[in-house]
C-alpha cells in the first residue's frame, strides 16, 4: 500500500527549485528540500528548528499579508521578498506560494527563487517561466497527495474485514474503521502503541502469548505470509473475538520494514457451525429413535394380525394366514371357497403379492358380470372383424396377466360350453383369439373364488369335474364373520378409522358395548356388511359417540330396539368387585390382551392405559395370557372391501 507522505517527500527530495512547508499558525518549518537549503545557506536540522517568522526577520509584515492571500485565493505570487539569509544577510527572492490540506491542518507550500537582475525582457520571461513551473510542481504534488490519501481512505474505509498495519517494533502505524469496530479501539488509541500487547496477548485457553511465536510478527521477520485460521484478538473489554486472519510482510526496496494484517469475526460462523453440529446431532438422536419406534410399531401391526387388509385375530383367519404362506411362493392354483363378502378377493391379492409374480399385475374378472355371448372375447381376445361390432383387435384377460395372476372372482358362474376352453389354456398354457388362427403362449397362475358349493354343482352338471379339480389344487376356505366373532372388535376399529378419514369426521370411540352389540349379531352379509354398517354409523353420529344402527336379526331391516332394562337391584361389595373382574376380562378377550391404541382395552372402558394396567395389577390379571399363540405372518399391503 502507498505512503502518500512517502511519496510527497520523495518529489520535494529531487525538485531543482527551492520549496519550503510551514505551519503558519503554530509556526513551524515542516519541511525544506536540499535546493531550498543550498539556497539560504541553512543546515536541514537547524532550519527546522526555527520558527516561520525567523526566516522573515527582515520583512515579516508582508510574510502575514502573503499568507492570508494564500489562504484565501489558493495560491498567490511575490516579488522582492527578504529572507534571512544563514550569514544574518537578508536574501531577495520571489515566492510562490499555494495552500496545502493534511488531516484537516492548513499549511502552506512555497516554492523560492532567487531574485535576478537581468534585462527587462529576460527578467519577465524567466520570471513567468518558473512562475509555470514552480506551479505546475506544487499543483503534482498536492494532486498526488490527495489522490494517494483519498484512495487509501476509500479502501480502507469500504473493506468489510479489519485491517491495520504495523512497522518493523510492533507499533500500529494505520486501523480501518472495521477494525475500530470489531475491537472497540479508536484508531488514536491503537496507533503508535504495540498492538500486541493490546489485542494478542492471550490464547483462547487464557495463557500468555508471547511476541515471538506470533505469526504476525513473524511476517516481517521471516517474509512470508501467514495464515491463522483460528485464533481469538481481544476487544477493548477484555472479551475475546474468535478471528481469522492474514499476516502480509510489507517491504520498502526490498527492506522488510512492517506487515498488514487482514482479519474477520468468525463468532457468527462458529455459532452456525455448532448448531450445525447440535442439529446433526439431534437427527442423528431423532434417527435413532425413529428406527426404534418404527421397529415397534412394525411389531405392533404384526400383533394386529393386520395382513393385506386380512384383520383379525381368529383361529380361522390364523388358519388362512397360514395357508396363504405355504401357498404364495409356489405357482399353484388356487380355489377359494366362501359366503359373499369374506374377503375372498384380499385373499387373492394377499397370495398373488406374496408369490414371485408380485411384480406383474393381478388381472381380476368377475365371472357374473360378464355375459354369456362376451366369456370367449372376454377371456381370450379377439381379432378386429371376428364378430360383428369387432373393430379393432382386442387383448383377453389371460394376456394381461401373461407372467401375472389371473382372479376369476365367482367362477361358478361360467357357461359350461366354456368351461372347456378355459380347461385348455390351464392345461397348456395356450389360446387363440377369438376369429384368429395363432396360438399364443401364455404364463398365468390362475386363482379362482365362489360362493357356490362347486362339488354340488359337479354333481348336478353345471360345472366340469376336471375344471373343478385343476382349479381346486389348493384349496382356503374364508370363513363367515358370525363363525369368528373375536374378528369383529379390530375389524369394526379399521372400519371405523377408515370410514373417518375419508370423510373427514373425528374418529369417536367405539365402546365395550358397542362390541358386544356388533358380537350378537349374526352378519348375513359378513364383512361387508359390517364395513357398510360402520359407514352408516360415521355419517349419522353427530358426536363423539358412535351411534350404531342394528338391524333385526329376523330378516327384516327394522333397526332393533334397546332392550328393556332389568329391574334394579343392589350388589355387594363382592359383586361388584366379581363383576369388575369379568368386565375387565372381558375387554381382554375383545382386544387379545392387548391394552393401549386404538385396539386397545382401555379405549373399549374408556380408561387410561395406566389405570388400566393398575386395575389388572390388582385384580391380578396378567393380559398376556388373553393373546393368542401365533407365528409371525407376513404383512401384506392393500385397501380394498373385501368380497
Amino acid at each position: 500500500m502507498p505512503d502518500p507522505t512517502a511519496a510527497s517527500q520523495l518529489l520535494m527530495q529531487h525538485m531543482q527549485s527551492a520549496s519550503l512547508v510551514i505551519d503558519a499558525t503554530h509556526d513551524r518549518i515542516l519541511h525544506a528540500n536540499p535546493a531550498c537549503c543550498a539556497l539560504l545557506g541553512w543546515p536541514l536540522d537547524e532550519l527546522l528548528a526555527l520558527r516561520a517568522s525567523r526566516l522573515w526577520a527582515h520583512d515579516l509584515g508582508a510574510l502575514v499579508t502573503f499568507t492570508e492571500e494564500v489562504q484565501v485565493r489558493g495560491n498567490a505570487w511575490r516579488d522582492g521578498l527578504g529572507l534571512l539569509h544563514h550569514d544574518g544577510e537578508r536574501l531577495e527572492v520571489e515566492i510562490e506560494g499555494s495552500r496545502l490540506t493534511r488531516d484537516g491542518t492548513t499549511l502552506l507550500g512555497l516554492l523560492i527563487q532567487q531574485r535576478r537582475r537581468l534585462d527587462a525582457l529576460r527578467g519577465l520571461a524567466e520570471a513567468e517561466r518558473y512562475q509555470r513551473q514552480g506551479l505546475l510542481e506544487w499543483q503534482g504534488v498536492e494532486r498526488i497527495f490527495r489522490q494517494f490519501e483519498r484512495q487509501n481512505q476509500l479502501i480502507l474505509g469500504a473493506a468489510g474485514e479489519g485491517i491495520y498495519g504495523v512497522n518493523r517494533n510492533g507499533e500500529t502505524t494505520f486501523v480501518n474503521p472495521a477494525a475500530e469496530r470489531i475491537l472497540g479501539w479508536r484508531a488514536d488509541d491503537l496507533i503508535g502503541h504495540n498492538i500486541h500487547d493490546l489485542i494478542h496477548h492471550h490464547h483462547p485457553d487464557g495463557s500468555t502469548y508471547d511476541g515471538h511465536t506470533c505469526p504476525i510478527y513473524a511476517a516481517f521477520n521471516d517474509g512470508e505470509v501467514h495464515q491463522v485460521a483460528d485464533e481469538v484478538f481481544w476487544n477493548k473489554d477484555g472479551k475475546p473475538i474468535p478471528v481469522d486472519y492474514t499476516s502480509t510482510p510489507l517491504r520498502d526496496d526490498g527492506e522488510l520494514v512492517g506487515a498488514v494484517v487482514v482479519f474477520r469475526d468468525i463468532s457468527e460462523r462458529l455459532e452456525t457451525e455448532r448448531r450445525l453440529r447440535q442439529a446433526l446431532s439431534e437427527v442423528q438422536q431423532l434417527k435413532q429413535r425413529l428406527e426404534l419406534e418404527n421397529a415397534y410399531l412394525q411389531e405392533e401391526i404384526r400383533g394386529e394380525y393386520a395382513q393385506h387388509d386380512l384383520v383379525g385375530r381368529s383361529a380361522a383367519m390364523q388358519q388362512v394366514i397360514r395357508q396363504i404362506e405355504l401357498v404364495a411362493p409356489t405357482g399353484a392354483n388356487v380355489l377359494i371357497t366362501g359366503e359373499s363378502g369374506t374377503g375372498k378377493e384380499l385373499i387373492a391379492r394377499a397370495i398373488h403379492d406374496n408369490s414371485g409374480r408380485s411384480r406383474r399385475p393381478l388381472i381380476r374378472v368377475n365371472c357374473a358380470a360378464v355375459p354369456r355371448e362376451l366369456f370367449e372375447s372376454e377371456f381370450f381376445g379377439h381379432i378386429r372383424g371376428a364378430f360383428t361390432g369387432a373393430l379393432n383387435d382386442r387383448v383377453g384377460r389371460f394376456e394381461l396377466a401373461d407372467g401375472g395372476t389371473l382372479f376369476l372372482d365367482e367362477v361358478g358362474e361360467i357357461p359350461l360350453e366354456l368351461q372347456s376352453k378355459l380347461l385348455r389354456v390351464l392345461q397348456e398354457q395356450q389360446l387363440e383369439r377369438v376369429g384368429d388362427n395363432r396360438t399364443r403362449q401364455v404364463d398365468v397362475r390362475v386363482i379362482a373364488a365362489t360362493n357356490r358349493d362347486l362339488r354340488q354343482e359337479v354333481r348336478a352338471g353345471r360345472f366340469r369335474e376336471d375344471l373343478y379339480f385343476r382349479l381346486n389344487v389348493f384349496p382356503i376356505e374364508s370363513a363367515p364373520l358370525r363363525q369368528r366373532p373375536e374378528d369383529i372388535p379390530p375389524l369394526a376399529q379399521h372400519f371405523l378409522s377408515r370410514a373417518c378419514r375419508q370423510l373427514n369426521r373425528p374418529e369417536p370411540s367405539l365402546r365395550l358395548a358397542d362390541i358386544q352389540r356388533l358380537q350378537a349379531y349374526s352378519w348375513p352379509g359378513n364383512i361387508r356388511e359390517l364395513e357398510n354398517l360402520i359407514e352408516r354409523a360415521v355419517i349419522i353420529s353427530p358426536g363423539t359417540r358412535l351411534r350404531l344402527d342394528l338391524p333385526n336379526d329376523n330378516g327384516n331391516d327394522t333397526p332393533s330396539q334397546p332392550q328393556v332394562e332389568q329391574e334394579m337391584r343392589i350388589f355387594t361389595q363382592g359383586e361388584q368387585r366379581r363383576q369388575m373382574r369379568e368386565n375387565l376380562i372381558a375387554a381382554l378377550k375383545a382386544c387379545a390382551g392387548r391394552i393401549s391404541g386404538k385396539d386397545g382395552a382401555a379405549r373399549l372402558l374408556e380408561l387410561k392405559p395406566t389405570t388400566l394396567r393398575s386395575r389388572l395389577e390388582s385384580f391380578a390379571i396378567d393380559p398376556r395370557d388373553y393373546r393368542p399363540r401365533r407365528s409371525q405372518p407376513p404383512r401384506y399391503e392393500t385397501s380394498q372391501t373385501p368380497r
